[in-house]
């Protein structure tokens, strides 16, 4: 079984592109908190509340850590997501982890991000542009199968 982490954007439905595109192949998918809320305000909702935004986001990114830190130690490929609408800093770090501990890594970004992400994606073996692609790559990674 492939251990697969799918980090990044939260805001479209490219987990679950991959996700059922990859149905049939023999793996395993993690994935950060992608209830924004939930991610944001678990700090506080475990350890209790902050008065400063500055804490309540450190607590909450401390939790998060936790997970994904994990996450990105037990997976064999670690698939980035950088979207069109926001700035994923978060998705960076991830990456750099991924890169640093020697994990494969497939970046998926719109060609638009090409230059702003030139060192990022310089560290992985991939860069895709769909989904579609990241689900190939794995089918080629697991059964040497081109796409039809």
């Amino acid at each position: 079984m492939l251990n697969v982490y799918l980090s990044g954007e939260i805001h479209t439905d490219w987990r679950d592109q991959i996700e059922n595109g990859a149905a049939d192949l023999d793996v395993h998918f993690t994935a950060p908190v992608t209830d924004h809320g939930a991610s944001d305000d678990c700090g506080v909702a475990i350890l209790g509340g902050e008065d400063s935004k500055f804490w309540h986001d450190h607590k909450g990114a401390k939790l998060n850590a936790i997970r994904t830190r994990q996450a990105i130690e037990e997976a064999d490929i670690v698939v980035v997501r950088f979207g069109d609408k926001y700035k994923q800093w978060n998705a960076a770090f991830d990456a750099g982890y991924a890169a640093a501990l020697g994990t494969s890594l497939i970046i998926l970004q719109p060609e638009e991000h090409d230059h702003a992400l030139k060192e990022v994606d310089a560290a992985a073996l991939a860069v895709a542009r769909t989904p579609e692609q990241v689900v190939h790559i794995l089918r080629y990674v697991l059964e040497g199968k081109l796409p039809k």
